[in-house]
């Protein structure tokens, strides 16, 4: 018997990883071999899927990008036993690119089968929520304040110091959110580890609910997400079926309504509580007045997924990983013009310009790059010349961007920053929640100041007019929707201010 690993996510699947799976069952009938197919999550090397691979002596050996025409070449090859073949990659641990990353959080995504509870006990899981509940809830809490885990959400607010609040929050009832509504342009991490390693997830929010005194908790997860909602509400029943949820902490899946702005948290318990997604003003914070009135911790997915791994090894050695204010691990989001995308987790510290070229292997249409985007469609524009600037929350704020989610978007030469800088302002007003004046009218104004702009009539007095505009929506709005979209506008005029000036296109 030979065990076939092949993915079962959504990426994989968008690119005939499903015809893959049929194609190497059909023919391991006909032949008469005895395979079974353990169908797993996504390594995150997303230019090799769907990335195949076969157990054997000496590991797991990996093949790819492989097509449903490719199966029958590759048992003649011999590929159960690791055969040469022109798809053959190796050893899955010896491909380069997965070597070379330090994965904490991402260590079972493409190695278990993501709803084998078995799977993950053998994999290291549960080890940090044992420990956790036979700690006080303060000492949960301080752990991950020694960790120096920030919220991997964008704002990068400490986690610790967040929990602590709740904690110390008197109420009698408390609750635990999982902002899983990830919809910025180019991430993809958070739908990666849903559906790849939904236990995980899972561990962490119960680790969360027992540091601050929680007894529920909710996963939000964004409508476009379908496989990831039913493998997670698979996940969610298994854990409860097997004791670990029920009682003391449990927790549900609720699938989102499709907008952007309830990735702001507070949008997203307006939308939990059955209403319009709308912001609420602050104060109170969500930390003291949250989901229902009562004191609620919000934190993202990958936030929630670096838990387990603290409380299993420690506060101090998670803060062993990164530099500075930025501790622990990256999970990096490689997307556009790249040759190499995917997802690579390691410490903090990389330069932009060593994930592009020597992670992503620059441009895929072999064109030389012009800009970077990094933090979603709220994130700045950074020219060449930045592209020594480290992955970390300071560096990056210092260089006049943000490092957000973790999405690095690479745009060539082609591109117009002009168009982008619009897309900008019209993405802003297209996803507005309405709630606030400098956001819901401001983008409008944006869109068509732009387009003044770029048309030439009087350049120099609606650049003018463009800048006081965003400084108006970065100090006037409610949320960082309306507060963040003058960043790829702004940066975009100040290291692009050659695509102002051509006449419309």
């Amino acid at each position: 018997m030979t065990r076939v690993f092949v993915p079962i996510d959504s990426a994989a699947l968008s690119v005939g990883a499903g015809e893959v799976a049929a194609a190497i069952a059909g023919e391991a009938e006909r032949r008469g071999l005895d395979v079974i197919q353990v169908r797993t999550g996504s390594r995150g090397a997303m230019w090799l899927e769907p990335l195949v691979e076969a157990e054997t002596g000496a590991g797991r050996v990996a093949f790819g990008p492989v097509r449903a025409a490719d199966v029958a070449g590759l048992f003649d090859a011999g590929f159960l036993d690791g055969g040469a073949h022109r798809l053959a990659l190796g050893l899955t641990e010896e491909i380069p690119w997965l070597k070379r990353q330090q994965r904490l959080t991402f260590a079972r995504c493409g190695v278990t089968d993501p709803l084998s509870l078995d799977d993950y006990r053998t994999h290291g899981g549960l080890v940090g929520l044992k420990r956790a509940r036979t700690m006080a809830p303060g000492d949960i809490v301080e752990e991950v304040v020694a960790s120096g885990l920030r919220g991997r959400g964008g704002a990068g607010f400490p986690t610790g110091v967040k929990w602590r609040t709740v904690l110390e929050a008197a109420a009698e009832c408390k609750y635990i959110v999982c902002n899983a509504d990830e919809g910025d342009s180019g991430t993809f991490a958070d739908r990666l580890l849903m559906e790849g390693d939904p236990f995980l997830l899972i561990e962490g929010m119960a680790i969360a609910g027992a540091a601050v005194g929680a007894t529920t908790g909710y996963v939000y997860i964004r409508s476009e997400y379908p496989a990831a909602f039913a493998t997670v509400k698979a996940a969610i029943a298994i854990a409860r079926s097997a004791g670990l949820l029920g009682g003391a902490f449990d927790m549900e899946a609720r699938l989102g309504a499709g907008a952007y702005i309830c990735g702001e948290e507070t949008s997203l318990l307006e939308s939990l509580e059955g209403r319009r997604g709308q912001v609420r003003p602050r104060p109170p914070l969500p930390a003291h007045h949250g989901l229902f009135g009562a004191p609620t911790a919000v934190n993202n997915v990958m936030t929630l997924a670096a838990i387990p791994w603290i409380l299993t090894h420690g506060g101090a050695a998670y803060a062993g990983f990164g530099l500075g204010r930025s501790r622990g691990t990256l999970t990096l989001q490689l997307a556009g013009n790249i040759a190499r995308g995917g997802l690579f987790e390691t410490a903090f510290g990389l330069t932009l310009r060593e994930a592009i070229f020597e992670i992503g292997g620059g441009t895929a249409s072999g064109r030389p790059l012009r800009a970077v985007q990094v933090g979603g469609p709220l994130g700045a524009y950074f020219p060449e010349s930045l592209l020594d600037t480290r992955l970390d929350y300071e560096a990056m704020l210092a260089a006049g961007g943000m490092l957000g989610h973790g999405g690095v978007v690479v745009f060539d030469d082609t591109v117009d920053l002009a168009r982008q800088a619009r897309f900008a302002m019209e993405f802003c007003a297209l996803e507005s929640c309405g709630k606030c004046t400098p956001c819901r009218i401001g983008a409008v104004r944006g869109v068509e100041t732009i387009d003044r702009i770029v048309a030439g009539a009087d350049r120099a007095r609606d650049i003018a007019m463009l800048k006081d505009l965003c400084m108006l929506m970065t100090d006037g709005s409610l949320c960082a929707l309306g507060g963040l979209t003058p960043y790829p506008v702004l940066s975009a005029l100040t290291h692009f201010p050659e695509d102002f000036d051509r006449p419309a296109r």
